[in-house]
C-alpha cells in the first residue's frame, strides 16, 4: 500500500504541514481550534486565513508533496475546507506520488526546499524496519511533514504494519510513563530532555528515537537508567535524510549500507545517482563506522537546535536603529545560549534601543535564536589585528 492510501496517515501528513505553515505566518498565535474537523473552511470565517495566507498554505501543500505535476493545484483555492484539501492531495497523489519535498528551518536565512525521491525514502525506512523489528506500535511525538517524522511515522510504520499513535501535546513524563513493551516512541532532544526531568519511571521494554540534533549523554543515560530499554539516534538532515545511526550515546555511528564514504567528505550512494554532503565533519574508524568532527556550516547547537549566528546577526542589522550587529554563542547553566553585541545607530541611545529590540525580535527569530544578552557599544570589538573579538557578558545578562 502506498503511504498516501492510508486515510489516516494522509489526513495526519496533510493537517501538520496546514497547521506548521499557518504557526510559521502567525508566529506566537495561540492554535487554532478545528485541526480535527474536516469541515474547518481554511479561509476567513474558519481559520482565519486572509487571501495571501490562504496562498502560501495552499503552496506550502502543493509544494511538500509536488501537487503540481497532477495539476490539481488550483482547487485548493476553490475548495476550501480542510477535507477537501485531503481530498485534492490524494487525488493528486494517485496520479504522481514519486517525489517529496522537505524544508530546512531555515536557520541560514530562508527554509531552504530539498527534494527527495520516495523510493530512496521508502529505501531508508525498509533499513529503520531492520534495526528496529520488534516493534508493536509507533508513538509520533514529532510532525509527520518534517524528514524525521515522515520517515519514522509514516513510512516507517507502514513498513512494519503497526499502528501509530500521535503523543504531541501531552506531557513528556506521563508519555513515557505509559509506555508498553515493543513501542516506539519518536521525539527529538528536547521532549526527551524533558522525559529525563519529570523523573517517572519507565517499563521495560520500549525503543525511543532521536533525531534533528545531537542527544546529551546525560539525558540517554538518564533514560536508560529509568527503564528505556533503546535509544536509537538517526544522524543527518533535511538536505541528505539520514546518514548514519547508533545506540549507545558515547559510540560512533554505524553508516547506513547503502552510503560509500568519498574522499572529499561527502558521501555516495550506492545505487543511486546521489551525492550527500552531511552537515559535519564524519571521522571514520577501521570499521567503517564514524564519529563526528565538528560542523561543516557554522552551526551551533541552541536548546537542540541549529543555530547560525551569521543568519541572526544579519537579522539584527535589519532593525532600522541598528548600525551594526554580532552575535555569538556563550556557555550558560545547562548548555549555550547565544549573546549578542550591538551597535545603535547614531542619535539611539542603548537603553530606547533595548526597550523595543525585544518584542522586534520575537517577531523575527525563533525563541533558541533571541539573544539573551544584549551588550551595546560604540563599535563592535575588535583585536588589535582588526579581527573579531570575543565580549564578556555580565553576570545581569545571563
Amino acid at each position: 500500500m502506498r503511504w498516501w492510501q492510508d486515510a489516516p496517515t494522509l489526513r495526519r501528513v496533510v493537517v501538520d504541514l496546514v497547521a506548521g505553515e499557518w504557526s510559521r505566518l502567525r508566529p506566537g498565535a495561540p492554535a487554532p481550534d478545528g485541526w480535527d474537523d474536516d469541515g474547518l473552511e481554511i479561509a476567513p470565517g474558519g481559520l482565519g486565513a486572509d487571501s495571501l495566507e490562504l496562498t502560501s498554505l495552499a503552496t506550502a501543500l502543493v509544494e511538500t508533496l509536488q501537487l503540481h505535476r497532477a495539476g490539481f493545484e488550483d482547487y485548493l483555492l476553490r475548495r476550501r475546507t480542510l477535507g477537501d484539501w485531503v481530498a485534492i492531495t490524494r487525488a493528486s497523489l494517485e496520479r504522481a506520488d514519486q517525489e517529496i519535498t522537505f524544508r530546512t528551518s531555515g536557520s541560514t536565512g530562508e527554509p531552504k526546499p530539498c527534494a527527495h525521491t520516495l523510493e530512496r525514502l521508502e529505501e531508508e525506512a525498509g533499513g529503520l524496519a531492520d534495526i528496529l523489528k520488534g516493534t508493536t506500535r509507533v508513538l509520533a511525538a514529532v510532525p509527520a511533514h518534517h524528514i524525521y517524522g515522515f520517515l519514522f511515522t509514516v513510512l516507517l510504520p507502514l513498513k512494519l504494519g503497526v499502528p501509530v499513535e500521535v503523543v504531541r501535546g501531552r506531557l513528556p513524563g506521563r508519555v513515557v510513563a505509559e509506555l508498553r513493551p515493543g513501542d516506539l516512541l519518536v521525539a527529538v532532544p528536547d521532549w526527551w530532555n524533558a522525559a529525563a526531568r519529570a523523573g517517572a519511571a519507565i517499563p521495560a521494554g520500549a525503543t525511543g528515537t532521536s533525531s534533528t540534533a545531537p542527544l546529551p549523554a546525560e539525558t540517554a543515560a538518564l533514560l536508560r537508567l529509568r527503564g528505556l530499554s533503546r535509544l536509537v539516534e538517526i544522524y543527518g538532515s533535511s538536505e541528505t535524510a539520514g546518514l548514519g545511526w547508533r545506540d549507545d550515546p558515547a559510540g560512533p555511528y554505524t553508516l547506513f549500507p547503502w552510503w560509500r564514504p568519498e574522499a572529499d567528505g561527502a558521501l555516495r550512494h550506492a545505487r543511486l545517482d546521489l551525492i550527500a554532503e552531511p552537515p559535519d565533519h564524519l571521522a571514520f574508524q577501521p570499521d567503517g563506522r564514524f564519529r563526528l568532527e565538528g560542523r561543516r556550516d557554522g552551526a551551533v547547537q541552541v536548546g537542540g537546535t541549529n543555530i547560525f549566528p551569521a543568519r541572526v546577526a544579519s537579522v539584527l542589522r535589519e532593525h532600522p536603529d541598528v548600525a551594526d550587529a554580532a552575535v555569538r554563542p556563550h556557555a550558560v547553566a545547562g548548555g549555550l545560549r547565544l549573546k549578542a553585541f550591538i551597535v545603535p545607530s547614531p542619535g539611539i541611545s542603548p537603553d530606547s534601543l533595548r526597550a523595543g529590540l525585544e518584542g522586534w525580535m520575537a517577531g523575527r527569530l525563533t525563541p533558541p535564536e533571541r539573544p539573551r544578552a544584549l551588550t551595546f557599544g560604540a563599535t563592535l570589538p575588535r583585536t588589535e589585528m582588526g579581527k573579531p573579538a570575543d565580549w564578556p557578558v555580565t553576570p545581569d545578562h545571563d
